[in-house]
């Protein structure tokens, strides 16, 4: 589990909100503090609709899921002698729906799948409220994500016009093509990026994608965050490379290199980063969160 918090306020609680194998989980004590506590989590996990639904919920979600313990507690769920606990439940069936920690993050974890579910349990105006106060977190998260695509584009394109540059003053004076087919050394650098960085050229990419072509649009339109960054870099590199006279083979294997090397570095600094632009707005005003 990430040791990375956010914290939702619901009903004046700070709820813990984090992240696991790349999903949200929400924190049940959080949502339960002082009002029963863990004896509230247990109780809801003996009810029988409950262990369904968790059943359920993981044979869905969870390969490796134990069904058969499953069935055992499906059987025994509504007895009084029946007791479950979120450490019993994960130790039997092999469940990841629902993580309980212990130490400075510590506490029962839900997915927000099953978390939602258990809000119901408190009230229906708690589940409600938590993802109202849920959904306003990610809109926040997405567009924060949004903003940053919009900066690295506008950067990706800044870089671009020192390529280009690059291109007009070393590789156009010595090309041997014709005055009106010097736009594909123009095209042909750009496409190097391309290869180097997305595994495919301009040309592919349209071809593969003839509706967004007809609508002008790129490849670079659909790349992420972290792609855009590490474009810009390739950019200014090949730059520094054409000046220098290194010849187009070696240029391509360096840039190869370095795009692998540098995605890999952003990917395992910020997962969040790879989100792919979702819409043409970015967060602005933080009011918004009081609504």
């Amino acid at each position: 589990m990430s040791a990375k918090l956010t914290k939702l306020e619901v009903e004046d609680k700070l709820i813990s909100l984090t992240s696991y194998d790349e999903n949200d989980y929400i924190c049940l004590t959080d949502m339960v503090r002082g009002e029963e506590g863990s004896d509230h989590i247990r109780n809801w996990m003996r009810n029988r609709n409950t262990v369904e639904f968790l059943g359920i919920w993981e044979q869905l979600n969870n390969p490796d899921f134990n069904g058969v313990e499953f069935d055992r507690f499906k059987k025994e769920a509504g007895l009084n002698s029946f007791n479950l606990t979120p450490k019993k439940w994960v130790e039997s069936t092999n469940a990841k729906g629902i993580i309980s920690k212990s130490g400075r993050y510590g506490g029962t974890y839900a997915h927000k799948d099953i978390a939602f579910e258990f809000g119901a349990w408190i009230s229906p105006m708690f589940k409600l409220l938590l993802i109202k106060e849920f959904q306003r977190l990610k809109e926040i998260e997405t567009n924060k994500y949004n903003l940053e695509w919009d900066v690295k584009r506008v950067l990706s394109k800044v870089n671009y016009q020192i390529h280009t540059d690059a291109v007009k003053n070393h590789i156009i004076p010595k090309s041997k093509k014709s005055l009106d087919k010097q736009w594909i050394e123009y095209a042909e650098e750009a496409d190097l990026l391309n290869v180097a960085l997305f595994g495919c050229t301009a040309k592919q990419w349209k071809e593969s994608n003839p509706q967004l072509a007809l609508d002008s649009k790129n490849m670079r339109d659909f790349a992420s965050i972290n792609e855009l960054a590490v474009l810009s870099n390739l950019e200014s590199l090949n730059s520094e490379l054409i000046k220098s006279g290194v010849e187009k083979k070696i240029r391509f294997n360096n840039l190869q290199r370095i795009a692998k090397q540098q995605l890999e570095i952003l990917y395992n600094t910020d997962m969040g980063k790879s989100i792919k632009k979702q819409s043409n707005s970015t967060y602005i005003d933080e009011q918004k969160k009081l609504e």
